[in-house]
């Protein structure tokens, strides 16, 4: 049986930084006042993301390894490195992964194509798909069967738009961003309700629906929002933040639309500057020149020893004050993926069986 590695994980170059130091920075252009940090809460994991990366690291105590997993689990370098480490192999698609093998579908969602394939290759399955995202898939099918046209507004091409799209494809039209939303095209006007990938920028969507809703005005909405709500509070956060800071860090990868989108609401809620970065080492110094304010946050699949990788480097640099800006309190569990559930309940594991934050709250899905 073959276990070469597909490469699907994202690498970067370990180059060594000679960082300029503080003093240099701060003798090219002087801070006033005190330097501070704002740190934004909620930020990092949500519980669909902490459910698919147990789902994975679980799969791999209780089955061994290799366990193949399609696509990145979760959009994050660090957290993919760690789980090729344990023995998990990423693949592009179930045609890769050995018949019989077992993979596990990631935090994204599959369409039915994708399950057909690995039922077809005899593949043990583990599906991992967010129950948030699951839950569009599931309005999908019915709008669909009811005889609904669907505008799925989403990025055409990301994983969890694919897997929505494929269950229903005859009856959806992808719309990508406001322009496409004034010029696409419906067969019965009357006849058509909007959807959404979970991971958009909340403001970008509601003006998406409200150019859709003056085009069609019987436009029907999705029983309850498609955005999730970790989406909604990590931009709820940065927006608080962002006109009070000079600079803006945002730890997520570059594939990962939710972190993307963050560093997009920080500019446009008046932060002066907002970068991305993986991982500490990728911010540049630089940055610090004449800033007293600096607003942290990750997305949603990001683990927060990232972040505190990052309050680290702001404190050699003087931004040692950190102040937490609490918007939001996540308190949502979702049990682990059911075939994981019946295997751990079988070999007795009784360690882990949620995903998420905070154990006083009800399991969700």
């Amino acid at each position: 049986m073959s276990t070469t590695a597909v490469s699907v994980s994202l690498g970067l170059p370990e180059v060594p930084r000679n960082r300029r130091s503080r003093a240099e920075i701060e003798a090219a252009a002087p801070v006033e006042g005190t330097k501070r940090v704002l740190l934004a809460a909620p930020r990092g994991y949500c519980a669909g993301v902490d459910r698919a990366v147990i789902a994975v690291e679980k799969a791999l105590e209780h089955y061994g390894a290799p366990v193949y997993v399609r696509k990145q689990i979760v959009h994050n370098l660090h957290v993919v490195r760690t789980l090729e480490a344990k023995g998990a192999i990423f693949v592009e698609e179930t045609e890769e992964v050995p018949t019989g093998e077992l993979v596990v579908f990631s935090a994204h969602g599959v369409s039915p194509a994708v399950v057909k394939s690995a039922e077809d290759r005899e593949l043990r399955t583990i599906d991992a798909t967010c129950p948030l995202v699951t839950k569009v898939h599931r309005e999908a099918v019915r709008f669909a069967r009811a005889g609904q046209e669907i505008l799925l507004i989403g990025h055409e091409g990301h994983e969890e738009v694919e897997g929505t799209y494929g269950e229903a494809p005859e009856a959806t039209t992808i719309v990508n961003n406001p322009a496409e939303a004034r010029t696409v095209h419906v067969t019965d006007p009357e006849n058509v309700t909007w959807l959404s990938q979970t991971t958009l920028s909340v403001d970008e969507t509601m003006e998406i629906v409200a150019i859709l809703r003056e085009r069609f005005p019987n436009l029907q909405d999705p029983p309850s929002d498609d955005i999730c709500y970790a989406t909604t509070n990590r931009q709820a956060a940065i927006k608080e933040i962002a006109p009070h800071a000079d600079l803006v860090i945002v730890v997520g990868s570059a594939n990962s639309s939710n972190s993307v989108r963050l560093v997009e609401v920080a500019l446009e809620y008046g932060a002066r500057a907002a970068h991305r970065v993986d991982f500490a080492r990728q911010v540049d110094e630089s940055w610090f020149a004449g800033v007293t304010t600096v607003g942290v946050t990750s997305g949603a699949s990001v683990p927060d020893v990232l972040v505190q990788d990052v309050l680290a480097l702001l404190a050699e640099y003087g931004y040692a004050g950190v102040e937490e800006i609490v918007t939001a309190d996540e308190d949502i569990l979702f049990s682990l993926p059911k075939e994981l559930r019946a295997k751990l309940k079988e070999d007795g594991d009784t360690s882990r069986g949620l995903g998420g934050r905070k154990a006083k709250a009800k399991p969700t899905a």
